[in-house]
């Protein structure tokens, strides 16, 4: 089996779960790949605001941003933070909700884009995760996302002009309309060849599954598989084949 098993996943740079749900999905991609009969992997990202009413500069701690958010005592939420940061240590990840800055994240999204224009938005997604759950970094200014964006070999300069332009705001904005023409409202969500819906951080072995399962479907019925329009991808998405 040669035709790329193409895999789209929409998530946000403040989500604990899209992190891990990266990890846990690179985990089961791996294994998948493995076996002689697998296919090759493309994977694209996709836009999607858990809290667009965010500031840039939130005055305050994580535990106290989700507090207000879910309407929860602080207490509450630093053990939830502390549950998700175990869960994030299980696959190789260090939060550090301590020194996070809890931002707006559609610049960072605008970003990703020309990222995927340069063919660098997979190195960019990751740059951004580590930069906001692991070391601190500031995810929503302009010029601390050139700067991460530059790490990554992107253009300084044309970084700053598309931030300051929003030349890629349309992009993020088609993005999160085509989430909801899917019936998607929770991230990470990943459609899997445009007919399986996976919601959440699910174990490597539920992607690893699912991506054997596409390339069965087409041996079984190539040309079915091959005929397969949108509208599959948005039966699965709103049917969310599994959830987290």
């Amino acid at each position: 089996m040669s035709d790329t098993v193409k895999v789209d996943v929409w998530s946000d740079i403040a989500c604990p779960w899209c992190y891990i749900g990266k990890r846990k999905f690179e985990a089961g991609a791996a294994a998948f790949g493995a076996s002689p009969d697998s296919a090759p992997i493309e994977v694209e990202y996709h836009s999607f605001e858990l809290s667009p009413d965010t500031l840039v500069d939130f005055e305050g701690t994580e535990a106290e941003f989700l507090s207000g958010h879910k309407g929860m005592p602080v207490e509450q939420a630093q053990q939830m933070l502390g549950q998700v940061g175990g869960i994030a240590a299980s696959v190789g990840l260090h939060y550090d909700f301590d020194a996070m800055h809890h931002t707006n994240t559609v610049k960072a999204h605008q970003v990703i884009h020309l990222a995927k224009q340069h063919g660098k938005q997979l190195e960019m997604v990751e740059r951004l995760f580590t930069a906001y759950f692991e070391r601190g970094e500031h995810v929503g200014r302009d010029e601390s996302l050139a700067d991460l964006a530059a790490e990554v070999g992107l253009d300084r300069e044309e970084v700053l002009a598309t931030l300051r332009d929003d030349s890629q705001l349309a992009a993020v904005r088609a993005d999160q309309a085509q989430a909801q023409a899917f019936g998607i409202n929770g991230v990470p969500f990943f459609v899997i060849d445009g007919k399986y819906g996976v919601s959440g951080a699910q174990d490597p072995a539920a992607f690893e599954q699912v991506l054997r399962q596409v390339v069965a479907l087409r041996e079984a019925d190539p040309e079915g598989v091959a005929n397969q329009d949108q509208r599959a991808a948005e039966d699965a998405a709103a049917d969310a084949a599994v959830t987290r």
